[in-house]
């Protein structure tokens, strides 16, 4: 024969049991939540700050990767124009052609007598000497 089970089972039919657990429960998950909410709060109110210092301590670096990134655009940007010009018809040989008349003309104007090298050397000179400052 079965022995009687010795657990007793309570039936609140209020139902306040049920009720103050949960209250208990929404208590300790709006606990929960207010604590994380304090937290991100605080990163967010301090984020200008670490910012600011992010970027003050690496400002050479990050102005480094930048030029970098720019330069790097911009080649892909100038090719892509290059190849866009390359597919007109007659406009590539047209380029050509007047590359081959300034080269002629160089040529001739600069490279032709001695007078003229000579011109073109002081020309060199003074323009390296603008842009790299007189040296003296």
């Amino acid at each position: 024969m079965p022995e009687p089970d010795n657990q007793s089972v309570h039936t609140d039919t209020t139902g306040s049991t049920a009720t103050s657990g949960a209250t208990a429960n929404t208590e300790e998950m709006s606990q929960q939540f207010q604590e994380i909410w304090e937290k991100v709060y605080g990163v967010l109110a301090n984020l200008p700050d670490y910012v600011t210092d992010f970027f003050r301590e690496y400002k050479r670096p990050l102005l480094t990767v930048g030029l970098v990134l720019s330069a790097f655009v911009s080649v892909k940007l100038l090719l892509a124009i290059l190849s866009a010009v390359n597919e007109v018809p007659l406009l590539a040989p047209t380029f050509e052609l007047i590359g081959l008349g300034y080269t002629g003309w160089f040529l001739y104007r600069f490279l032709l007598k001695d007078a003229n090298r000579q011109e073109l050397t002081e020309n060199i000179k003074s323009v390296k000497d603008q842009v790299l400052g007189k040296r003296g």
